[in-house]
């Protein structure tokens, strides 16, 4: 999780952000305060990718299931799929790492 900086601080670990740079790499946000404006941004627009997510993935299925779907159609859900499965890989990531690892004496090892 964090690392210790003093006696009594703990530097809160880099929260992925679900979003890209404009060059196209990863955002990350450094911050104690989880109710913060860019935190509460992030969440909402997680829920908003997890959410579109769900929807695409309805829609797929019936253009799927249809052996008549025309190929661009099948195509175009094959795309909204992947971007859909990216968003929520990312997801799925950031809140990986934002999961408390629990200490060795917590756990009961030695």
């Amino acid at each position: 999780m964090g690392r210790r900086t003093g006696q009594t601080h703990v530097t809160p670990s880099p929260r992925l952000l679900p979003w890209l740079s404009p060059e196209g790499n990863p955002c990350y946000l450094v911050t104690d305060d989880n109710g913060s404006r860019l935190s509460r941004l992030a969440d909402d627009l997680e829920a908003v990718q997890l959410a579109t997510g769900t929807d695409v993935l309805g829609l797929a299925r019936k253009v799927l299931a249809d052996p008549a779907s025309p190929y661009t159609e099948v195509r175009f859900a094959g795309l909204r799929l992947a971007e859909c499965l990216t968003d929520a890989l990312r997801v799925a990531e950031s809140r990986g790492m934002r999961v408390p690892v629990p200490d060795s004496e917590d756990t009961g090892e030695n």
